[in-house]
């Protein structure tokens, strides 16, 4: 029997536990490779967080069959952890926005995906895959 999911978790990417991670380890200067560690550190803490509360991914809706089924699980973007550190308090406006634009530059210079890896690219499946 799994417990009762508090409304909206299920959408739910950042947790007290992982704020106040963000809190105490975020610092002005940090380089890229610093960031993406970090966001590492904050993915597997949102993934452990759902599993142990047993936390189920949102139902979508298929665009193209129409058949509702788990969406994909959530996971920390490294742009999304920047943006927090203003959304959250931990950083100044200013300095977020300006390491958004320079995190943009970095990843399209590196071929880095949105989680700060090696871009590969997979084929986009013809049918519904579900």
């Amino acid at each position: 029997m799994s417990k009762a999911m508090p409304s909206g978790d299920a959408q739910r990417v950042w947790f007290p536990e992982m704020i106040e991670h963000l809190r105490s380890h975020w610092r002005q200067g940090m380089s890229f490779e610093e960031i993406i560690e970090l966001r590492n550190d904050l993915d597997a803490m949102l993934q452990r967080i759902r599993s142990e509360g047993n936390i189920e991914s949102p139902t979508i809706k298929c665009p193209r069959c129409k058949r509702s089924s788990p969406g994909p699980d959530p996971h920390v973007s490294v742009r999304a952890m920047i943006l927090s550190t203003a959304r959250f308090d931990i950083a100044a406006a200013e300095e977020t926005y300006a390491l958004e634009k320079l995190w943009a530059v970095h990843r399209k210079q590196n071929g880095l995906n949105i989680y700060g890896a090696v871009t590969v690219l997979e084929p986009i499946p013809a049918a519904c895959n579900h």
